[in-house]
């Protein structure tokens, strides 16, 4: 007998699979027009050429963690579209699904997006010469990464009432941390108040984790334990969530 969780991954892979090349395709556009923009906005006149500018080196880890937030926050999307279009969740509220049980599908949905995402930044980055060792450590700090977004945008999906609501959140959340969370630069070189204040941000802590991981230097163990307490925290906030969305 399938398992209530795994029957939710499994209709979210189906949905990703028949939207496979357009999908691979619009996670591929932003971190390419990165690479393009700052590539050579940045990296053509560091001495080294192109293809062994320091600043890529710095950027595609940065990117990678970026990639995974957006796309497994876009589960958040997919949940919405299903809630107030197809009335998939009033069904899935009939069935014999715990609310652990649907998080923990949709979670790993947006996680799979995530890494996946994470993969094609990566990729992208070979292909402009940037070829460092991403190891165990690198993915461990995505894969917590995508855990963090993909349980706080299942949890805020069952909050909001439209898809106005939707888009104001990725403005308020998810596009300024884009931009503040370490990917493009590196946040040591800001005053100390706004570093403090950055460092609350759970992508800075992915984008330091896995730079340090990609470099080959001190692997930040706190940067990963706060990403794994935050993604449990966002994890049972949007099993309540979804507890009282069934109510």
């Amino acid at each position: 007998m399938i398992r209530g969780w795994f029957a939710v991954y499994y209709r979210e892979m189906l949905i990703l699979r028949r939207r496979g090349p357009k999908t691979l395709a619009t996670m591929c556009v932003s971190p390419l027009l990165y690479l393009l923009a700052f590539g050579w906005a940045f990296g053509a006149g560091d001495g080294g050429g192109l293809h062994n500018s320091p600043y890529l080196r710095f950027l595609v880890p940065g990117l990678a963690a970026m990639s995974s937030m957006t796309q497994a926050w876009g589960i958040a999307g997919d949940i919405n579209i299903a809630r107030f279009y197809w009335r998939i969740f009033d069904e899935i509220q009939s069935a014999p699904i715990a609310p652990g049980g649907y998080v923990l599908g949709e979670v790993l949905a947006g996680m799979t997006r995530g890494l996946a995402a994470a993969l094609l930044a990566v990729l992208l980055g070979y292909a402009f010469g940037v070829r460092p060792w991403y190891g165990p450590a690198f993915w461990l700090a995505l894969m917590l990464n995508s855990f963090f977004f993909a349980s706080l945008a299942v949890g805020l999906a069952m909050r909001i009432k439209s898809h106005a609501d939707q888009a104001m959140l990725t403005s308020f959340v998810i596009t300024p941390m884009a931009f503040l969370g370490g990917t493009f630069f590196p946040v040591e070189r800001l005053p100390e108040w706004t570093q403090a204040l950055l460092l609350c941000l759970p992508l800075t802590h992915a984008s330091h984790a896995a730079r340090a991981a990609a470099t080959g230097a001190e692997l930040p163990l706190a940067s990963l334990a706060l990403l794994l307490a935050a993604g449990l925290a966002a994890f049972v906030f949007a099993i309540r969530c979804v507890t009282k969305a069934r109510d």
